[in-house]
């Protein structure tokens, strides 16, 4: 009989362990779900004519169903929207009916609390595009390790940015406040010509439960909302988005690029 009991707890044991995840295959699920939700609109879109949430979608972004002939929805590679969708409406002639295209940056809530990556990047291609002067590169460089510390930090090859002297800090701070809208609009919306013009929030267990749709100017003037401050742990809070150094990578040199995140779930309490 224990010989039995001993045998059947070693079994469940070798299951549990046998069905352990890596967090590399966590974060691969967890990537996977992401394109489910974006296969799952998609193919909502295209099917509008009998799909009340499409039919609600196309309403929130101005169109009147009954002037609807067709919907093609698809997902772009390479931009900010994770599904693009084609609308043509009804015209009086054939030859030249109106098309409207929208994009649809797709943001996946699994807790109220967690938090989103919107956009990682080295520090230099941030340096171009918003024209960072030389006093804050340089204390970035040491945000994210690309310069050593010069005294003694928390991390031995990092400074967190309230490590830094009062005046890089505060050079730091009102660089990211001059600049503030302008960021988080790039964040969101992109920089170049594919950008999203709709951003799409939701919380899916095994269906799509809760979501919302939103103008991206709405919701880049709602994260842009609140002070640039230091955290705490020594990171950046600009409005509602959070900066930090990404990390991990096995110390990689992808462990030094500037990451950006937010928590999607705040809109859903916007009116």
């Amino acid at each position: 009989m224990l010989k039995i009991l001993a045998l059947t707890i070693l079994f469940n044991c070798l299951v549990f362990f046998g069905q352990a995840q890596t967090p590399q295959q966590i974060g691969s699920k967890t990537a996977k779900d992401g394109f489910k939700n974006e296969d799952a609109m998609r193919d909502k879109f295209n099917a509008w004519q009998t799909d009340d949430d499409a039919k609600k979608w196309l309403e929130i972004m101005g169109f009147k169903l009954s002037q609807i002939s067709s919907v093609f929805a698809e997902k772009p590679h390479g931009y900010k929207a994770d599904v693009e969708v084609k609308i043509t409406l009804k015209a009086k002639t054939e030859t030249n009916p109106p098309v409207f295209k929208e994009g649809i940056s797709i943001k996946l809530v699994s807790s109220l609390t967690g938090f989103n990556q919107i956009d990682k990047r080295r520090l230099a291609t941030y340096v171009r595009m918003w024209k960072i002067p030389p006093a804050v590169a340089e204390a970035l460089k040491k945000f994210v390790g690309e310069t050593l510390p010069n005294k003694a930090s928390r991390e031995a090859n990092r400074m967190f940015l309230n490590e830094l002297d009062k005046e890089t800090q505060t050079k730091v701070i009102e660089f990211f406040t001059e600049n503030k809208f302008q960021i988080v609009s790039d964040l969101l919306k992109g920089d170049g010509e594919f950008f999203a013009p709709w951003l799409f929030v939701v919380q899916k267990e095994s269906v799509i439960n809760r979501w919302k749709l939103v103008k991206i100017d709405d919701a880049i003037k709602f994260f842009s909302e609140g002070k640039v401050e230091l955290t705490a742990r020594g990171n950046l809070r600009i409005g509602r988005i959070t900066m930090q150094r990404k990390g991990g990578d096995n110390g990689r040199e992808t462990a030094k690029q500037l990451q950006f995140k937010m928590n999607p779930a705040e809109l859903f309490d916007v009116k």
